[in-house]
């Protein structure tokens, strides 16, 4: 077997439940952080796909933390020397929106772990599973896919394919993600992943040229594009697959363009091929 088949030979974690209140706090904070008003936020009012990231949120205490700031063990991190991680894409499927004030509970389960080869060498993808509901009822199934590799300190990333052409025309959105943008929603997801937010750490352990975008944050920006250009409807699944990264400093721009009830949305940073491209459906808003 292979190292990465080795270490996660007999690694099958239980699934977890937790539950959440969802709060206008955090909704609001991301709102800002875009510069964009808040959406309506009181009790019952419903949040944007996507945006119940900021509800459910992991908090390990600081010594749990390994030298890269993600955790060093946890649920659903496969137990590989030198990890090194990377979202890969995911997919959303959306009953009914989740509302500010209610109690969501989610459970989540390991749905993949499977060693593939890459152009620079093995690596291991993760599928997590969670489902939400309120009251029993279900609202929204999430599929997260993540890419994990056994890298010592001081290697360089594999590279990255050379994805889309860069993107234009459609309905658009841009955002220029500077240092401090990306420490803003590390610290709005309570994420602590150096590449981030740790210049000297990102480009020399890591090998990256600079501060990475968040691939959450890059899914997230495909979601505005629906959300501002088509309010009056309602997105019911997104499916994203991030290609390559963006980097700080660089303007973002998202944009979409419509066929009948289908998104097809694409964003890249300015002069580069697409860093992740995704579809959404949408009907007319519940």
């Amino acid at each position: 077997m292979s190292l990465l088949t080795d270490a996660v030979d007999g690694w099958s974690p239980d699934p977890v439940t937790d539950a959440a209140t969802v709060l206008p706090g955090p909704p609001a904070a991301f709102a800002a952080l875009l510069d964009q008003p808040a959406p309506p936020l009181a009790d019952g009012d419903p949040l944007p796909p996507g945006w119940h990231a900021f509800t459910f949120l992991e908090h390990p205490a600081t010594a749990d933390l390994g030298e890269d700031g993600h955790p060093r063990a946890g649920r659903f991190l496969p137990p590989l020397p030198h990890r090194r991680r990377m979202v890969a894409g995911g997919r959303l499927s959306v009953s009914a929106p989740l509302r500010v004030g209610s109690v969501v509970e989610r459970r989540s389960s390991l749905a993949r772990c499977e060693v593939e080869a890459g152009r620079s060498g093995e690596m291991l993808l993760v599928t997590i599973r969670s489902e939400y509901r309120e009251d029993g009822a279900l609202l929204a199934t999430e599929e997260q896919d993540v890419v994990y590799r056994s890298q010592e300190g001081g290697s360089s990333p594999a590279p990255a394919g050379a994805g889309s052409p860069e993107v234009g025309g459609g309905h658009a959105v841009e955002v220029l993600p500077d240092a401090a943008l990306l420490f803003r929603f590390s610290a709005l997801t309570y994420n602590a992943h150096r590449i981030h937010y740790d210049q000297p750490y990102a480009t020399g352990v890591e090998g990256h040229p600079g501060l990475v975008v968040h691939g959450p944050l890059l899914a997230l920006l495909l979601l505005e594009v629906p959300r501002r250009h088509a309010p009056d409807r309602s997105v019911t699944s997104f499916a994203h697959r991030l290609t390559r990264p963006a980097y700080a400093g660089t303007l973002v721009r998202a944009t979409g363009r419509v066929d009948g009830d289908r998104v097809d949305l694409t964003a890249a940073a300015t002069g580069q091929p697409a860093s992740v491209t995704g579809t959404a459906v949408l009907e007319a808003s519940r």
